[in-house]
């Protein structure tokens, strides 16, 4: 099936946004991202949020296999997405419009997640036995 396959690319692709960013801030800490020093406290949660994001790249990977079969896995993931996303709103109305970067992310979490779980229910539906 070619819509499928087109699902499991763009899904494997959208990965690598949670896999290099969450790996990149667990190696780095929240110094790379601060215009000056980071306290204990903020660089160690940041580091365990981090942790959590690289995960949820990771436990997404999984559904890319047989996506057609992961469709509750694939929504849970999603909901914590776009949670996330809606956290990141919160912030967004009470401190000011963050960086690009970020900006990048609550699309991904507001708009593309969204998209793609739809797709999967979609790709679910379509491979039921009639």
């Amino acid at each position: 099936m070619i819509e499928k396959r087109a699902l499991q690319v763009m899904v494997s692709v959208a990965c690598l946004v949670p896999l290099l960013t969450g790996g990149e801030s667990i190696v780095r800490g929240a110094a790379w991202m601060a215009h000056g020093p980071v306290s204990r406290d903020l660089d160690s949660h940041f580091r365990y949020v981090s942790g959590i994001f690289f995960a949820l790249g990771v436990a997404f990977t999984t559904c890319v296999p047989a996506i057609e079969r992961k469709g509750a896995r694939f929504r849970l993931l999603g909901a914590m997405v776009v949670c996330g996303g809606l956290a990141r709103v919160v912030s967004l109305v009470e401190v000011g419009a963050p960086s690009r970067g970020h900006l990048f992310g609550l699309a991904m979490e507001l708009g593309v997640v969204p998209l793609l779980m739809l797709w999967q229910w979609r790709v679910e539906g379509r491979a039921r036995p009639a």
